[in-house]
Order: structure tokens, then C-alpha cells, then sequence
């Protein structure tokens, strides 16, 4: 009855193949905070440089994320945050861009 005992390989939250992954799981966090605060702030129109900028970033922080990324979860998690980034990304760039009313 031995092969009726399996080893747990769930691992952490974002590994699913039961082996740790910091760089990709900060990546991960990292790009969903920024994706969250670049849709939040681009809801408001004064706040335009903060969206814009943290919307950029987190394009780019998600971008490399998704191409170091080794599990599905990650892939998951980065693609929401990409997505968060991208539309406070766009919107900022329509309420005045990166450097509007800078110079």
C-alpha cells in the first residue's frame, strides 16, 4: 500500500510545482499593488501623473514578471495585475500624460 501515500507538492500559494519562487512571487506582488493603485488614482483626474506613472512601471515590472514566470498561478496573478496597470496606465495618459502640467 505504499503508492497509495502521495507526497504533498502544493508548496506555497503562487508554486504548484512545490518548489519556491521569490523573484516571481514579489514580481507578482508588486505588479498587482501597482496595477490596483494605477486604476484607483486614474479614477480621479488631478492624479493623473500618479496613474500614469504607476501604471507604466507596473506594464513593465508585470511584462518581465511574464517572462520569468514558471506556474500558472503566477501567470494568473501578473495578467490581472498587467491588465489593472494597463487601464490606469491609459487613462492617466488621457487626463495629462506623465509629465502634464509638470512643465
Amino acid at each position: 500500500m505504499a503508492q497509495a501515500i502521495r507526497p504533498n507538492t502544493v508548496g506555497g500559494l503562487f508554486a504548484t510545482d512545490g518548489k519556491p519562487h521569490p523573484l516571481q512571487d514579489t514580481l507578482l506582488a508588486v505588479t498587482l499593488v501597482l496595477g490596483i493603485t494605477a486604476f484607483v488614482t486614474a479614477m480621479f483626474h488631478n492624479l493623473h501623473l500618479l496613474s500614469s506613472w504607476t501604471g507604466l512601471v507596473g506594464i513593465l515590472t508585470g511584462a518581465y514578471g511574464q517572462w520569468i514566470s514558471e506556474t500558472t498561478r503566477e501567470r494568473f496573478g501578473l495578467i490581472i495585475g498587467l491588465g489593472a496597470s494597463a487601464v490606469g496606465f491609459f487613462l492617466g495618459m488621457a487626463h495629462g500624460g506623465l509629465f502634464g502640467g509638470v512643465f
